[in-house]
């Protein structure tokens, strides 16, 4: 097989001795199995590396590759200058990636570079290896904002590109785990931090890829973790194959998470193709929610449709029930895909005559106009998971401890600025979260001052 292994590794740069001026000893047990991890990639002689950085250029809809012919990088910024790097590119199977994205309008690719030197995500684990082995071509590849699905996708793609090109081919998977293990770490506590490391390293260790897909955008968040993107894009690279797993060690002393796994293809199983099996129930779950859902998803959701498919505004069904023909009131229509937001806009107040009016501007609006996102294509209907929340009256308060983040929605005023932030978010945990969100939507600024009003709303899922 093209692709001859992979390897999740972190990539704490305190790690490398000179950076670390002897801190590393305190993960004494991950230096060991990087080594190992090394010697393994040596003995294989790949002809070519991908690794895959959460440190690279990372965009919120597209893929980057680092284009050129070679790349240089050093730990300048870490306090070792003297730690150096120069590799050379793996053009050809750059090009390669690039032309099957090309051909599935996928967004991957070169465009972009900002800055060609190397990142710490890359640069941590060429340390480790160039002292084993340093006869390859190196391909690098950032993560981006998209769903777990497209960073699988791209997994396929470049096994399908390596397997063209022949390449003896080596992936390394770089990314730390949770940040968020330790009171005394650099970036505190969260109980979601333990959780994430706990789960991902059994899901490694049984390499139960199909379960990587699982894992919940807002859990991940709240964990903190770093490589969770990277890992899934590896599973693509060994979809519909057996793979012998192995975690060589785990450690959080640092309060940051950093895990080591090894991964060798062991031939074909037809029952790990993990996202056709993934996006099928999917769909089937879609479906069955579309049946159920009611008048107000169903207007929302024939509006999308019927924008998006034929380009044209339905008017206003005479059958609802009579609180959506005759009542008016400020609508919210958001959209997601894939676990993620894929467009969201509302009205405080009324602008219509009717809910149901409301209910159609808005959900075109969702769909088309949201400046945050691209509009929503043919392609992508059958995949969105649509909600409408009715807005009661706003109710001026005196201060934040009047609100409730799981009952009440909040609107920050400052003169003509004025942020909304709905209630029940994923991710939004606290009054203080809420309010600042809802801010910085308006654009007010911490020091100016500012009115609160509250809001209950009715959530149509």
């Amino acid at each position: 097989m093209a692709v001859l292994a992979a390897f999740m590794v972190p990539h704490p740069p305190m790690i490398v001795p000179a950076i670390g001026r002897g801190s590393e000893k305190q993960i004494e047990k991950t230096t060991k199995a990087y080594e190992q991890v090394a010697r393994e990639i040596a003995a294989l002689k790949p002809e070519t590396i991908i690794v895959t950085s959460p440190h690279a250029l990372m965009y919120a809809d597209y893929f980057h590759i680092s284009p050129g012919a070679e790349a240089k990088g050093s730990f300048a910024s870490f306090g070792a200058p003297q730690e150096r790097f120069a590799v050379e590119y793996d053009a050809q199977l750059v090009d390669q990636i690039c032309r099957i994205a090309a051909e599935e309008d996928f967004p991957a690719g070169t465009l972009g570079e900002r800055d060609k030197k190397l990142d710490h995500g890359t640069m941590v684990p060429l340390w480790f290896i160039q002292r084993e082995y340093s006869d390859f071509k190196l391909v690098r590849i950032g993560l981006s904002g998209l769903p777990l699905t497209d960073h699988y996708r791209l997994g396929e793609m470049i096994r399908e590109a390596v397997e063209m090109t022949g390449r003896r081919t080596v992936l390394v998977a770089s990314g730390d785990l949770s940040h968020k293990l330790q009171d005394y770490g650099p970036y505190g506590f969260a109980p979601e931090g333990p959780v994430y490391d706990e789960r991902i390293m059994d899901v490694s260790a049984r390499a139960a890829f199909g379960e990587m897909l699982e894992f919940d955008e807002t859990f991940c968040e709240k964990a903190s973790e770093c490589g969770h993107r990277s890992f899934v894009i590896m599973t693509g690279v060994f979809d519909g194959l057996a793979v012998e797993a192995k975690a060589l060690s785990h450690q959080d002393v640092t309060g940051v998470g950093y895990g080591v796994c090894t991964f060798y293809p062991k031939g074909f199983d037809e029952n790990r193709h993990f996202l056709e099996a993934y996006l099928n129930r999917l769909e089937k779950e879609l479906y069955d929610k579309r049946v159920q859902s009611d008048d107000y998803v169903k207007l929302a959701r024939r509006t999308i449709d019927t924008w998006v498919l034929n380009r044209e505004k339905i008017n206003v069904p005479q059958d609802l029930p009579h609180e959506m023909l005759h009542a008016q009131a400020g609508v919210f229509v958001s959209i997601h895909k894939h676990g993620k937001l894929r467009g969201c806009i509302g009205t405080i107040a009324p602008t219509t005559g009717s809910v149901a009016q409301e209910i159609i501007d808005n959900a075109i609006s969702a769909c088309a106009r949201d400046p945050r996102f691209a509009p929503v294509t043919p392609d992508e209907v059958k995949w969105l998971d649509i909600s409408v929340d009715v807005l009661g009256a706003p109710e001026d308060i005196m201060a934040a401890d009047e609100l409730d983040v799981k009952r009440y929605g909040v609107i920050v005023t400052s003169g003509r600025k004025r942020g909304l932030l709905l209630p029940d978010l994923d991710g939004v945990d606290t009054v203080e979260q809420q309010v600042s969100i809802a801010m910085q939507k308006g654009g007010i600024q911490p020091d100016e001052p500012y009115r609160l009003q509250r809001f209950e709303v009715v959530r149509h899922i």
